[in-house]
Parts: C-alpha cells; sequence; structure tokens
C-alpha cells in the first residue's frame, strides 16, 4: 500500500514505535508524521518511510485540529493510539 498524505500509519522503529501516527507531507525517502500529542501537525516528525507501515485508513487534513486528531486515532486504534508487540 502506497503511502500518501492523509495515511494512518504505524511507526516500525524508533522510540515511538507501535504508535499510529498521521502522514502530513512527504518528501521523497521521507514523510512528516503527527499524532496531535506528542508531534502536533504545526510540527511533525520527519521519518524514513522504511520505518512506517501503512495501514488501509485515512484522514482527511482538511480542518483537522490536534484534539480532533488524537480524538480520531484513539477511536481507530484504542486507549492511547498505540498497538500491542503482538498485533
Amino acid at each position: 500500500m502506497s503511502i500518501t498524505v492523509g495515511t494512518v500509519v504505524i511507526s516500525r522503529a524508533g522510540h515511538d514505535s507501535g504508535r499510529a501516527m498521521l502522514v502530513v507531507r512527504n518528501d521523497g525517502e521521507f514523510v512528516f508524521v503527527a499524532d496531535g500529542k506528542e508531534r502536533k501537525l504545526e510540527n511533525p516528525k520527519k521519518k524514513n518511510r522504511k520505518h512506517v507501515g501503512a495501514t488501509h485508513r485515512s484522514i482527511d487534513l482538511e480542518g483537522l485540529t490536534d484534539k480532533c486528531l488524537r480524538r480520531t486515532l484513539r477511536e481507530m486504534f484504542g486507549q492511547d493510539s498505540s498497538l500491542q508487540e503482538s498485533e
């Protein structure tokens, strides 16, 4: 599955491993991701594409706020928007 702006991804590497995030920008080999809590929409984290896994879910960025993003990720993936290692 391709990773485009608006795609929900799961971090596979780094201190945020297992956390659900939203791709807010593409830049060649890198994507910029935000989760609305640790990484706000106005200050996304730069991650290598190899270090994220795409899900089949997406979120429209138009009018999206950090609070709305946190709530949406929580509804999709559970309490803290992270997946367990076994999933």
